[in-house]
């Protein structure tokens, strides 16, 4: 208490100035329109500025919930893009039967958890299992093209086989319509072989690679890459080098795609059942 009255008792004129100027402001500010509304502004753009900073800091930290739900509206979008294509399908029929309309793929969301890409069979790990409808061969995309196929299921997690893997063959095209098999040699993450392709095909540099569609797993037309290198020798495979449009290295949120007709496919050309 002593130290407080020492404190005024010292500083008395000082604070006596601090007072009179706060009078003086103030009558300035609430006589004079000009001055109050440069008072105003000047406040706003502090205030303002500071808000900016909190919101700034406050969505750097909610960036997780957000991406979240754009994956989520990516999926939704996607399965309704699937059941407006089966939709137009069906709708150029002269008769629509209802009972056998459905869409032909489903997407779900999953984070990859896991992802190797150095080895000669590599593998992901993502975090979502049986309990979310994951099963044994099933397409794993993201929005640049393919990441793999699902290989074994827990109940909350399943592996996928990474298109980095040497067992790994997928069917795939070139946009003018010749067919090949993918595959990888195991050297450059970022660069698959497409092989037997047709040596009549004609194929140039930057032709874009994508699935062909012959097969349950994967629908037609996702992206793979672009052709960076034409084997022009006799070698029986005809192998053409193609540039992953994903990095492999670097993989974010996928897309889980179930071919509903799989099944019914497999049932049917089984020769057991011939």
């Amino acid at each position: 208490m002593q130290q407080l009255i020492y404190f005024f008792q010292k500083f008395k004129h000082f604070l006596f100035f601090l007072l009179l100027q706060l009078i003086a402001l103030t009558l300035t500010f609430n006589n004079l329109n000009f001055h109050k509304s440069k008072y105003v502004n000047s406040a706003n753009a502090i205030t303002g500025g500071m808000y900016n900073q909190v919101s700034s800091i406050s969505d750097y930290f909610d960036l997780k919930k957000t991406n979240t739900a754009l994956l989520e509206d990516n999926t939704r979008l996607r399965n309704l893009l699937q059941q407006k294509t089966a939709m137009s399908f069906a709708s150029d029929s002269i008769v629509i039967d209802t009972v056998k309309y459905h869409q032909k793929y489903t997407f779900s969301n999953a984070k990859i958890i896991n992802n190797n890409y150095v080895n000669a069979f590599n593998f992901l790990t993502i975090d979502k299992g049986r309990n979310d409808g994951l099963e044994k061969e099933m397409a794993v995309v993201n929005g640049k093209g393919v990441i793999g196929i699902t290989d074994n299921a827990s109940s909350n997690y399943t592996r996928v086989q990474s298109i980095l893997n040497k067992n790994s063959r997928l069917n795939a095209r070139l946009k003018n319509g010749y067919f090949g098999t993918l595959k990888w040699n195991g050297l450059d993450y970022n660069v698959v072989q497409l092989t037997d392709i047709p040596r009549q095909a004609p194929v140039k540099i930057g032709d874009t690679i994508e699935t062909g569609g012959k097969s349950t797993i994967f629908p037609e037309g996702i992206l793979i890459g672009t052709v960076i290198e034409i084997n022009n020798d006799n070698a029986v495979d005809n192998a053409i080098n193609v540039k992953l449009f994903n990095d492999m290295s670097n993989i974010g949120p996928v897309y889980v795609i179930k071919n509903l007709e799989k099944k019914e496919i497999q049932f049917l050309e089984n020769p057991i059942n011939e």
